[in-house]
């Protein structure tokens, strides 16, 4: 196996959904049959282990602090999704005091190296990265071959949206691709991809599993954000009655 292509996906502001967008385009590309590692950077929020069952050590702080010797697959946590292709997690789990250790140059150097570890032993590799202000968001960004912003579709994501893109132009991590999440495109004209609104409950990510307008979506989104072609035939997916703008 060659190495895999990395794609940070960066908030535009807090609470653009990068996580979720990250849990369900890994299964999407499980559905796939394609192998997918998940690298928490959102430190401060740790989102990524909400999706993780069972105990967390070490987590990603830890493989890039004090637990250095020991391979990254100690801290990928499988999701056993109902796919043919394996989703595995590296979640942020951590206090506060290794959170800030973590955030160190020379930890977010570390992490970089993390991912490249995991390049060589999976199909994809997505960084759920926040809006772009620590090392270890730059430190992300530098390392992933394509950057996508995300962005709510609203007006406070529209504010947002051009401000990410000339912050990570300034630290040499231009944007491939701009997205528009939880909507349409109807705020946020500029935005390349679109991805629908989803179900809410945290308990149905990833909803990619089950057939549906927001598969569709999803899948959409994922073929033109990474620039691939998925052999799952996407309008097996569309429920009767779906709108022909989403195929």
């Amino acid at each position: 196996m060659g190495r895999a292509e990395t794609l940070a996906l960066v908030g535009a502001v807090g609470g653009a959904g990068t996580t979720r967008l990250c849990v369900e385009f890994a299964a999407l590309l499980a559905r796939d049959g394609r192998d997918v590692a998940v690298f928490d950077a959102a430190y401060a929020t740790q989102g990524l282990a909400d999706h993780v069952g069972g105990r967390i050590d070490p987590d990603v702080t830890a493989l890039c602090t004090d637990a250095t010797d020991q391979p990254v697959e100690a801290g990928l946590y499988d999701a056993h999704l109902d796919a043919p292709g394996r989703v595995a997690y590296c979640p942020a789990f951590a206090p506060f005091e290794r959170v800030a250790r973590a955030k160190t140059p020379e930890a977010a150097r570390r992490f970089a190296e993390r991912v490249g570890e995991a390049s060589e032993a999976f199909d994809h590799v997505f960084l759920d990265v926040p809006p772009v202000a620590a090392n270890q968001s730059l430190g992300a960004v530098d390392a992933a071959d394509r950057v996508a912003v995300v962005a709510p579709d609203t007006g406070r994501g529209t504010d947002a949206l051009p401000r990410m893109v000339a912050r990570l132009r300034d630290v040499d991590s231009p944007a491939t691709v701009e997205i528009a999440n939880r909507g349409d495109g109807d705020e946020i004209e500029r935005a390349m991809v679109t991805v629908p609104e989803g179900p809410t409950e945290a308990a149905a990510a990833p909803a990619v599993l089950r057939n549906g307008a927001f598969t569709v979506g999803v899948g959409r989104a994922v073929q033109d954000v990474l620039d691939v072609e998925l052999s799952v035939n996407l309008a097996d997916m569309r429920p009767p009655g779906l709108r022909e703008r989403f195929l």
